[in-house]
């Protein structure tokens, strides 16, 4: 396969996954705004903070409002992450491989993005967020199906799967990173109901209420950090992801689980092993916060890798000693 379209193909569905997780953190807020005491009802600058890109919100924004943040993550087109510019990359990216993929794929895509740019979209953010941000997860989630029941599992295949898990990764992290953001407004609501609410909305916004609840029952810090970055069943779950992207980035290169032949693959491997062998004592010890913030930077050195493996062209003396 071509490197340029195993790129396109690859970013194609980091994009989609990112547009879908963007929902997902304002979704957060959502769940969070039904029960928090009037006091708390308005921490939207925690959302900006979790992106990373607090510094270009506010050379664009006089504050953090419900209005501007939700302007921001969707439908500022000059904001690389929002959803409306994630979903244009993805277009792109899409088109330019419409040859390999199937025509069902690139009619959802191009659906998907002409929900999100059309002025219907605007108006329902404002009136009902809730309702337009499940819309576009369920966009996405639509997308999988029909990738997974359209496009033959080939190369092409895990490398769409490949980029699509990293991301979901990466997001699930910075969806668990927002309780680290969100600060309670007294001290003493620490352990009451309302930090078990906003566990429960964090639990909502990943779509996995239902099945923690089917494990754990009870509403526990520990557990739902557990859950989220430990789970090896649920597909949300950091270490879910890790353990299939590995499955399929040595899908592509043909070489057994457990040895490698590339830095992508060294690296992924590490950090899959990393968590495999880590416990939520582990996580404690270091700190959420911290503890995400180095999976972050593991992860983004596992795309690096990637990039450089697949995606360039490097002279023949280059490579990777094993």
């Amino acid at each position: 396969m071509l490197s340029r379209v195993a790129d396109s193909i690859y970013w194609m569905s980091r994009y989609i996954e990112r547009a879908e997780n963007v929902a997902r953190f304002i979704d957060v807020n959502l769940h969070l705004m039904l029960d928090l005491p009037v006091e708390a009802k308005h921490q939207w600058e925690p959302l900006v903070n979790v992106t990373g890109d607090r510094e270009l919100f506010t050379q664009r924004y006089d504050s953090a409002t419900r209005d501007t943040v939700i302007q921001f993550l969707a439908f500022d087109p000059d904001y690389p992450n929002s959803i409306l510019a994630c979903l244009g990359l993805a277009r792109e990216n899409a088109r330019s491989v419409r040859e390999i993929i199937s025509s069902e794929m690139w009619e959802s895509i191009n659906e998907f993005y002409l929900l999100v740019t059309s002025q219907t979209a605007k108006d329902e953010a404002s009136t009902d967020p809730h309702a337009f941000f499940t819309k576009v997860k369920l966009c996405n989630q639509r997308f999988i199906g029909i990738r997974e029941g359209t496009m033959s599992h080939g190369e092409a295949w895990h490398f769409s799967q490949l980029g699509g898990l990293l991301e979901r990764a990466e997001k699930t992290s910075r969806i668990l990173d927002v309780k680290y953001f969100i600060l309670l407004p007294k001290v003493e609501y620490v352990g009451t109901q309302y930090d078990n609410i906003q566990w429960a909305a964090l639990l909502k916004s990943a779509s996995s209420l239902e099945m923690y609840r089917k494990r754990f029952h009870r509403i526990t810090p520990g557990q739902v950090i557990d859950f989220l970055i430990f789970d090896r069943e649920f597909p949300r779950a950091i270490r879910y992801c890790l353990i299939n992207a590995e499955e399929s980035l040595h899908q592509i290169t043909g070489s057994p689980l457990g040895t490698f032949a590339n830095e992508a693959e060294r690296r992924l491997g590490r950090l899959r092993a990393e968590i495999d062998y880590a416990d939520i004592n582990e996580v404690v010890d270091v700190g959420l916060h911290n503890y995400l913030d180095s999976f972050q930077m593991k992860l983004n050195t596992v795309d690096d890798a990637i990039f450089d493996t697949f995606f360039t062209l490097r002279p023949p003396t280059s490579g990777v000693r094993v």
